[in-house]
């Protein structure tokens, strides 16, 4: 039996207000011809299909677009659970439509689907967090544990500080994935699939923070320990997340921070037998609209940079090392050029020698000055500093 694990789409995403619509299509397109190519019986999706609980139309129906080409009218099995992004019941009310194609959604921990049969595989028994299906004639016992915040798993955390409530926490986890794996069968392929935040993990700068001071991280320890793969979602980067186990986070598709643009974006094909090993191969997606960021010694420089570029698909960012504030005419023609500008941040190549200053050689006036000049690298306009004048002398006549 072969499946693929992807997870972390955030669908609706945006970049400093800038829609990555356009870029999630074309991944999606190319994810299905992927899964088609491949000859993929499973698709495993491992939470945060969105980015926010309450996703813009668009970005559901591309979501519902896809998963029913996956599906392939019941010839594949396509399983998906939610992510701390994810609304667990919003994303749910699919689950009457979608079972009827094979297409298997678990929003909240311990939720089940229903035994059915379909084209290409079966679902022989639905249990609360398990799920036992035929496959090509293969038998898989599939553990789920949708992102278990304290809210949706409706316990409080106990401990009076952060590391007992750390500790309390991962072993809830723990737990539930120990008693899940007890459905586990040696004659069964057995895989887990969950949405959490394992300790040692890296994260980037586009995650939300899953973790409230710690306290919701698990422990490896208190991993599934007998899966022969466990496919996990939340990090953004493609990493294993414990030597010892078969744990693996697939990443984000596509490059959401600066901080992700240094490696690459795919998804894990795993092919996988009773009490064999999985044989794990790594898949590469295009990377459609690249994150680039220019380090630029002066203004002169970062124009050309943009003239340069102009022809290019990217997201761009600067950082213009310079002696002065970066006028608006440089700006307009930086933009002028080169589109999908996200950030131009000035460098101030200055060096302040702190001296001792005496406030009473000084007056108010010159103080202020001096100050803003500083902070700003401009003088203040005249109403400005007669406002703060005009307050000063408020404040002198109070006293």
């Amino acid at each position: 039996m072969k499946f693929i694990h992807t997870s972390d789409w955030h669908l609706g995403k945006t970049l400093e207000g800038n829609s990555r619509l356009e870029e999630q299509e074309m991944f999606l397109n190319d994810f299905v011809d992927i899964v088609e190519q491949n000859d993929i019986d499973m698709v495993i999706i491992a939470g945060d299909i969105y980015d926010t609980s309450n996703p813009p139309a668009a970005a559901e129906k591309l979501f519902y677009k896809t998963i029913c080409k996956l599906a392939d009218d019941g010839n594949r099995c396509v399983v998906i659970i939610s992510g701390n992004h994810d609304n667990p019941e919003r994303l749910s009310a699919i689950t009457p439509l979608a079972e009827e194609m094979g297409i298997l959604v678990f929003g909240y921990p311990l939720s089940k689907t229903t035994e059915a049969k379909y084209k290409g595989f079966e679902i022989t028994q639905a249990l609360e967090g398990c799920t036992k299906l035929n496959i090509n004639g293969e038998k898989v016992t599939l553990i789920t544990l949708p992102y278990p915040s304290e809210k949706r798993l409706n316990e409080v955390i106990k401990g009076d500080t952060e590391r007992e409530q750390q500790i309390s926490y991962s072993k809830k986890v723990g737990d539930l994935f120990r008693k899940l794996e007890e459905n586990f069968e040696e004659v069964s392929i057995n895989i887990a699939v969950s949405h959490i935040f394992v300790v040692g993990g890296e994260s980037t700068e586009s995650e939300r923070p899953i973790e409230l001071g710690g306290s919701l991280l698990v422990q490896k320890s208190d991993l599934p320990q007998n899966s022969q793969y466990t496919a996990l979602g939340h990090l953004h980067k493609p990493q294993k997340a414990s030597e010892r186990l078969n744990a693996y986070y697939s990443g984000s598709p596509i490059q959401y921070s600066k901080s992700e643009r240094v490696y690459s974006k795919g998804a894990k094909i795993v092919e996988v037998h009773p009490g064999q090993d999985a044989i794990i191969e790594d898949i590469y997606f295009k990377n459609y609209k690249p994150i680039e960021v220019f380090k630029c010694k002066g203004i002169e420089e970062a124009i050309n940079i943009c003239e340069e570029n102009k022809d290019k698909n990217i997201w761009s960012y600067f950082e213009i090392v310079t002696d002065e504030v970066i006028n608006q005419k440089n700006i307009k023609t930086m933009k002028s050029l080169l589109k999908d500008i996200i950030e131009i941040k000035p460098i101030i190549n200055q060096s302040y020698e702190y001296e001792h200053v005496d406030m009473r050689e000084k007056t108010m006036k010159e103080l202020f000055v001096e100050y803003y000049k500083f902070r700003n690298k401009v003088e203040p306009k005249g109403e400005l500093l007669d406002l703060f004048l005009q307050i000063v002398e408020e404040e002198g006549d109070d006293n």
